[in-house]
């Protein structure tokens, strides 16, 4: 069977755009591959993050994952810094991956600004902890969405590069799954930029969390225009990349009506065409309390028994690290290092 690698940071807030663009997806996908789910914590901690909400978002992470519908005993949930492999297989990767192909990631330059001296050097060398953690475990496919596309492209660099360097085919060239109408959810304040746990107001944002009556007033005061909906047509050559630069924020709201009901953009907008927003919107909450309030009222009880999501988190690192260790073993016996420990 194929084998899954996907993770998250935990870094607080988990929103609707973490569920639409990754945890909903990897519920459907634990029927049909060899799901690996992980709480990235090293990669939380390119930028400095407060110890004790470092674990209680570790924990939520994970709380968030089984309350979603992935099935801890059928698949491998587990904490990143739990499994050394993935820290002794990203040094192997710094020495493998160039400088030049670092220079080149966008999401460095937009994370660092004009603060790129200032910027960690894990913040740097961050996708290379990402080929890591997705080739320890010699995955085969990796579910992303658009803004890592760019970091899964250098995964495959470093792949072939190994090989290539050691004359071996030993790392499989991954696969991108991009699925669904809501793979990149932007913020309710603003269409062009996407829906993070980071932006200071919480209105941009519906959190997993979040009750009925604060998802209720974050879509009534969502930016919108005062235009009616339109109808398909819209899709139909050029004028759907008129339409997204024209109305971001109307079609960021009827993308997560799309994903939130599993229909076609072109099935939403024939269902609403005309409509006013008005409308629409109250419509659009009623769906996201319906599918978010049974999920967060269970991440809500599995958070306060963090004995119980710990023991899942443990079963998880040791499962992952049976996986990891052969695997590293025969790394280190490719690269020439003397290997005197078991």
């Amino acid at each position: 069977m194929n084998r899954i690698f996907s993770g998250v940071q935990p870094t607080g807030n988990l929103h609707l755009g973490n569920y639409l663009g990754a945890i909903r997806n990897w519920v459907r996908l634990q029927n049909d591959f060899d799901c690996i789910f992980c709480v990235v914590d090293l990669h939380a901690i390119t930028t400095w993050q407060d110890p004790a909400a470092l674990r209680h978002s570790t924990r939520e992470v994970a709380a968030a994952m089984i309350a979603a519908g992935v099935d801890p005993n059928r698949n491998i949930i587990f904490h990143q810094s739990a499994n050394p492999s993935h820290a002794e297989l990203a040094w192997v990767f710094n020495c493998v991956a160039r400088m030049g192909w670092l220079n080149r990631m966008t999401q460095f330059k937009e994370k660092a600004g004009k603060n790129r001296e200032n910027a960690s050097v894990g913040l740097f060398a961050y996708p290379n902890l990402m080929a890591a953690d997705i080739l320890a475990y010699k995955a085969t496919h990796v579910p992303v969405g658009e803004d890592q596309r760019q970091h899964l492209e250098l995964t495959r660099d470093i792949a072939q590069k190994f090989n290539h360097d050691f004359g071996v085919e030993f790392f499989p060239i991954v696969e991108p799954l991009i699925q669904g109408e809501a793979t990149r959810v932007m913020s309710l304040r603003d269409g062009s930029k996407k829906m993070s746990k980071s932006d200071p107001s919480d209105m941009s944002r519906i959190n997993m969390t979040d009750e009925a009556d604060a998802i209720a007033q974050k879509i009534r005061r969502a930016k919108t225009d005062p235009e009616a909906l339109p109808g398909p047509g819209v899709l139909e050559g050029e004028a759907k990349a008129e339409l997204e630069a024209a109305r971001p924020e109307a079609v960021n709201l009827l993308r997560l009506y799309s994903s939130l009901t599993d229909k076609s953009l072109a099935d939403t907008l024939a269902e609403f065409e005309g409509a006013q927003f008005s409308h629409f919107k109250q419509v659009l909450t009623d769906v996201a309390v319906a599918v978010l309030g049974p999920i967060g009222a269970e991440m809500k009880r599995l958070t306060d028994d963090p004995g119980h999501v710990d023991g899942v988190l443990a079963k998880g690192a040791e499962r992952a690290r049976e996986i990891t260790e052969p695997i590293l073993k025969e790394v280190w016996d490719i690269v020439g290092f003397l290997r005197t420990r078991g």
